[in-house]
């Protein structure tokens, strides 16, 4: 069910008693194997973790204006979901996913990226929260514009020009842009070094 709850603590506090901490589960171990450049907000009516523009600004190729969403989280009518998209896009992932749900005993009821369990105790919280820990944000993005580059496509869904190479392009266009990420990040520690230095030298 799609809810137009504004905020994560919203969305929860508008969950039956039952659900709710299903869902509370779920999302701790979520974000205890969370990558620190994604961020987790209401999206699309559910609790989503997305790169956000300030990682990748381009965002999300069918509507700019949202952020690359990897994962997902809901209360639906008949179960609880989880929204994959890293083990959606990647085969081999996708295979690693399956296998360890059966090697953790549990029943899978999966369609293309999500996964549903009616309670809590026929989710494998173990696989999903290393499903979340094997996506680190900069591997996610390098992968998700090789897949469009692979379609023929840029990072803003355009189609590419021959000339540009393709899926070659793609995996150019991500690398340069997650260094760029990188780079910002290195730059800002710079200015508190040269800060605690000065306080030194005038001691």
């Amino acid at each position: 069910m799609k809810s137009s709850a504004s905020t994560v603590r919203e969305y929860l506090a508008s969950l039956p008693a039952d659900r709710r901490a299903g869902v509370e589960a779920v999302r701790k171990v979520i974000l205890k194997n969370l990558d620190k450049d994604y961020e987790e907000s209401m999206l699309w009516g559910m609790i989503g973790y997305a790169v956000p523009h300030r990682v990748w600004p381009t965002g999300y190729h069918c509507d700019p204006k949202k952020p690359l969403l990897m994962a997902a989280l809901s209360s639906q009518k008949s179960a609880m979901t989880v929204y994959l998209m890293s083990v959606y896009n990647d085969k081999a992932e996708r295979a690693w996913f399956q296998n360890a749900w059966a090697k953790a005993g549990k029943k899978l009821s999966m369609g293309g990226c999500c996964v549903r369990f009616r309670k809590l105790e026929d989710a494998a919280l173990d696989v999903i929260g290393e499903a979340i820990r094997r996506t680190p944000a900069k591997a996610y993005v390098e992968n998700y514009v090789e897949t469009l580059a692979s379609t023929g496509r840029g990072p803003d869904g355009k189609k590419l020009a021959k000339k540009t190479g393709g899926e070659k392009a793609g995996k150019k266009v991500a690398k340069s842009a997650t260094k760029r990420v990188a780079t910002k990040k290195v730059a800002t520690k710079k200015p508190a070094a040269k800060k605690v230095a000065s306080k030194a030298t005038k001691r």
